[in-house]
This record gives structure tokens, sequence and C-alpha cells, in this order.
């Protein structure tokens, strides 16, 4: 964009989730807020981003007409994808219909790591999403996301309780990076040109394995912390006995699976080739989970 060419109009959906207010964040750093613009169930819940100046249009994924409202005169979507497990590519497919029938420019969709052949269960409805955005003629990137190094750290107070990591990723390795290092990405492609038709497989530059996130959370804290490796259906067991629902519980334990197998892991440093600067180190993100949970001072 030329200094003298106005901010494409842009649409957040999801926005009161976590990625999606980092997305926003980082949107506000460069882009004006008048040009933002974002989709929440109620105004109530993002009266925060109302107050820093940005539109919000109330609607949600399972109301047509209110997706029709939200993307009326905007020129970039992002959609973050739904967390409805099982019950999303229906709530996309209204999201895609929406942007189709308002002429929209650009698509952004947060899809999963090697989404095309991911062998994850998460994959499936990633993939349909992808397949019918691809079908509607919306101009669109793919934002394949990988694990974020969150989905990790927010089991260290576990881990510290019991002396372990639990899992049954075997020696599988993560190349995660951290929430703000995809919403980064998002707003790179809302901001600037020349992402149409791309698909970019978005992970950390470096990769570890359980034992070595086990190893750092115990580096970091001087307590005894090891990996303790499980078959799937105990991994899956001890997640429901932690009160884990069972959707959440079989996604992690399949998902282990599937990282044991490569599925989570990727070397290609797109990500960080698409925000400009290295992805954020599992140090940090661990350093930064202790310094905001329960051993914090």
């Amino acid at each position: 964009m030329s200094a003298a060419t106005a901010s494409p109009r842009l649409l957040v959906t999801g926005a009161t989730g976590q990625l999606g207010r980092l997305v926003v964040d980082h949107l506000l750093a460069t882009t004006p807020p008048g040009a933002i613009a974002v989709l929440a169930r109620s105004a109530t819940a993002a009266a925060d981003l109302a107050a820093r100046g940005i539109e919000v249009r109330v609607g949600d994924y399972e109301d047509t007409a209110s997706l029709d409202r939200a993307v009326a005169g905007i020129d970039r979507v992002l959609l973050i994808s739904s967390n409805a497990i099982g019950a999303r590519m229906a709530q996309h497919a209204r999201v895609i219909d929406a942007t189709r029938r308002a002429g929209t420019g650009l698509l952004a969709y947060t899809s999963l790591l090697h989404a095309d052949r991911s062998p994850l269960g998460l994959a499936i409805e990633h993939r349909e999403t992808e397949a019918a955005i691809r079908v509607s003629g919306v101009p669109f990137v793919f934002l394949r996301n990988g694990w974020y190094t969150e989905n990790h750290t927010a089991s260290i107070p576990t881990a510290l309780a019991h002396g372990a990591v639990f899992g049954c990723a075997g020696d599988g390795r993560f190349s995660t990076a951290s929430r703000a290092d995809y919403a980064a990405a998002a707003a790179a492609v809302l901001t600037t040109n020349g992402h149409a038709g791309h698909v970019y497989e978005l992970a950390g530059d470096t990769a570890y394995t359980l034992a070595d996130f086990a190893a750092e959370v115990a580096r970091a804290t001087g307590r005894a912390v090891g990996y303790h490796n499980l078959p799937q259906a105990d991994f899956h067991a001890a997640l429901r006995a932690a009160g884990l629902p069972e959707a959440l519980a079989a996604m992690l334990a399949d998902s282990d699976t599937g990282a044991a197998a490569g599925a989570l892991h990727d070397d290609g440093r797109q990500l960080g080739a698409l925000i400009g600067r290295p992805t954020t180190p599992l140090a940090a993100t661990v350093a930064m989970a202790l310094a905001s949970g329960p051993l914090a001072h």
C-alpha cells in the first residue's frame, strides 16, 4: 500500500478469542483503527475493542444474515477457525458464502500445518474448509498454523504437581511458535499485498520433543520434571481423569500420536520469513508462562 492509497477495510472473525485479540493488537501497530472491524457475538464481549476505535459487527458463524452484514464493505477477511470441533465446517461454509456474495477481495483462513496430508483428526475439517474456499472463487490465502507453544506450557502446573510431563508423542518433534507469532503472520497477510493464492506452512524455527520440553521446565524452575510417555489410550484416559471433556481429550491424544509420526514438525521457516523475525523460542514462552502462573511472585 502506498501512502496515498487508503487502507483496505479489514474484518477479523473470532476477534474476542485469544488469537483474535492478538491479531487486532498487531494490526493496530500499523493500521488505523477505523480500517479495522471485528465480528463478535455481542457488543459487550468486544467493548474493549470498540473503545480502541474498532468497529464491532455483531454476529456469529450460525447466523447467515449477520455474516452478510459483517462482511459488507470489507476488502480482506480473516476467518479464524471455529472452536466447535465436529461442527465447524458448516460454520465456516456460511462465512465463505458471505464473502463470495460480498465480492471480498481476500479471505485468509487459519488452517492446520500440512492440512492436505496431516494424519491428525483435526485436519479433516480444515481440509474440507480449504476445499470449500477454493471452490468458492474468493481469492484466498491459507495460514496453516502449527502447534502453539502455549498448548504445552498450559500443562506446566500439572507437570510441576506430578514431576512429569505426560503425553503419547514418543520422540516426535513439535515445531511450535507462540500464539503471538501466528497472530503477527495473520496481521502481515492482511496488511500487505501479494498473498492471494499462497499456502503458508507456519511453524517455529526450532523443534523439540516432549522430553526436551520437560527438561526446559525443569531448568527454568529448578524442579525435577521428566517426560512420561504413555500409550494413546492411557494418555486419553489420564486427560479424562483430569477433567477434560471427551472431545478435547480425544483430540489431544490423537494429536500427540500424529506428532510421533512427524505431523507437527516442519523446518521450512515460513513463519519467521512472513513476520520478518525469528519465532519465539520455547524457553521464552516457558518463562512467560511461569511469570504469569502459580509460581509468579
